[in-house]
């Protein structure tokens, strides 16, 4: 039975698309990660972390009402602007008070690129996330297309080749990558061992664990990369996205005062978000910050 916030599936960065002719591939656009839950009474979006977020993203929790009830999609947030996604707008709604997402929904409307379907009362139910990704790709695909935009299935190809030239002339319209997915493999709920991703940009994901200044404005981040034991503080933020945490954060537990291995003093929060970093600024350089995932 699925559970709720679910636990999204992630993929594992490698430096080049797996081979084989078990392997699927899917594009990686430029957006926020998102389960959209349709339920008896209505649809609920949650977050990446869990959080419920279906009142910043009415424009897609609406048309999403013509999907049956039960049925549980996965997927990312995109907006389209000047022929391209455009992810400062994404975050821009995502950071913003619930009159501004309304104003901001008005001027740039969202749209739902889905990769996957993990529940429908026509195909198992909560069961359909065990099946294999090839059975799920075909049910989603047949129920978008009677749904139609702005809820869309991403492109996809059981062809590496094509999936390579997707890779390389599709980075002007906002796709990041590419996405490799084992055709018999269940839906692998939190698992990051089973999808594969290749990205134009050597990023890696960190949770935020503190701040250092005021918690509106914050100055850096700690932060605890994927694979790392002991947290971090970021180079300086600019200013734009100082605020845009600064507003996620603001609300946040304090947990304590902490040193780092620099010797700056920061405040540990209580929070679920998750930063993308640089990852060529590793282990042995400063953390740069490059969006709110």
């Amino acid at each position: 039975m699925v559970e709720f916030p679910i636990r999204p599936a992630l993929a594992r960065a490698v430096p080049t698309l797996p081979t084989g002719p078990t392997w699927h591939f899917e594009i990686k656009v430029d957006g926020h990660r998102m389960i959209l839950r349709r339920t008896e009474d209505g649809v609920i979006c949650y977050s990446r972390t869990g959080r419920t977020v279906t009142s910043h993203w009415m424009d897609l929790a609406a048309p999403a009402m013509a999907l049956p009830p039960g049925t549980v999609l996965d997927g990312e947030a995109v907006i389209w602007h000047d022929g391209r996604m455009d992810f400062g707008a994404v975050q821009a709604r995502a950071a913003s008070s619930l009159d501004r997402a309304r104003a901001l929904a008005a001027r740039l409307p969202a749209s739902y690129a889905a990769f996957d379907v993990l529940a429908h009362p026509d195909h198992g139910g909560d069961a359909l996330a065990a099946r294999p990704y090839t059975e799920r790709r075909t049910v989603l695909v047949d129920v978008l297309a009677d749904v139609g935009p702005p809820l869309q299935p991403v492109l996809a190809t059981a062809d590496r080749d094509t999936a390579l030239q997707w890779y390389e002339t599709l980075q002007p319209q906002g796709v990041e990558g590419i996405v490799a997915k084992p055709g018999g493999s269940a839906y692998p709920f939190g698992g990051r061992s089973v999808w594969r991703k290749i990205r134009h940009a050597d990023t890696t994901d960190a949770k935020v664990v503190g701040s250092v200044g005021p918690r509106r404005r914050p100055r850096r981040l700690a932060l605890l990369p994927d694979a790392e034991s002991r947290p971090r503080l970021s180079a300086p933020l600019d200013a734009a996205l100082s605020a845009r945490l600064g507003a996620l954060l603001a609300d946040a537990t304090a947990t304590g005062e902490h040193r780092a291995e620099t010797g700056e003093t920061y405040t540990a929060l209580a929070t679920d978000l998750v930063v993308e970093v640089l990852a060529g600024t590793g282990r042995h350089g400063t953390l740069t910050v490059v969006r709110i995932r």
